[in-house]
């Protein structure tokens, strides 16, 4: 699934692994930085050298707001050995610059915090093109509710950071352009009951996709 060339006002379905399925959150720190970088790197701004990692708390960067966006982000999910990401490009190659800016500087942070060396990332990550509303609307939701797919044991949900909260009115994060898809709901609640109603079909698929990969393995 990747990758054609990102066009401006398009939807995309980002995502990545741990390298050899690693744990690429290892505590909520590190979920909290990933979160702090989806702000801090969409921008037009360049950052020179500087990226968020290049020091433990990177006190250079607190409060920085961007002033023109690479992308939006519409809906997120971190898992402790994968992330989804919901993008639409608003600049020029804005996803390209937006993702190696996020990817490098994660990467940067987590080797440093962990005393480690190379790849963090299974290679470059991997994206499609959402190509109907019906899909943008499914695709949002299982993104949403990606932790609840994977049937996340309770010590792994503590590293879970997803856009569900934002989506269901839980906390006061904005890190979400919501409107493309909040938009075509009555309310909060209308969209949670769309989302749940959705569940029980993603489970079903992942179980299916499962399936398919045992076989094709055995």
């Amino acid at each position: 699934m990747n990758r054609e060339p990102f066009a401006l006002g398009e939807f995309y379905h980002v995502y990545n692994h741990g390298v050899d399925d690693r744990h690429i959150f290892v505590d909520e720190h590190d979920s909290m930085r990933f979160l702090e970088s989806l702000i801090y790197f969409n921008t037009e701004e360049s950052f020179g050298g500087i990226y968020l990692g290049s020091l433990p708390d990177a006190p250079e960067l607190k409060g920085k707001k961007p002033q023109k966006k690479l992308v939006n982000v519409v809906s997120y999910c971190l898992n402790p050995n994968h992330f989804h990401l919901l993008l639409e490009q608003v600049s020029e190659k804005g996803i390209s610059e937006f993702m190696q800016r996020v990817g490098g500087g994660y990467t940067m942070y987590f080797n440093n915090k962990y005393k480690r060396k190379g790849s963090l990332f299974r290679g470059t990550f991997k994206s499609s093109w959402i190509n109907s509303n019906e899909y943008l609307l499914y695709l949002s939701a299982y993104i949403n509710l990606n932790f609840c797919v994977h049937k996340l044991s309770e010590e792994s949900l503590k590293v879970v950071r997803s856009s569900w909260d934002e989506y269901v009115g839980q906390t006061r994060n904005k890190i979400c352009s919501k409107d493309i898809v909040m938009g075509q709901f009555k309310n909060s609640e209308d969209y949670k009951n769309y989302a749940e109603d959705a569940l029980p079909i993603m489970l079903e698929r992942k179980a299916l996709e499962r399936e398919l990969k045992y076989l094709a393995i055995d």
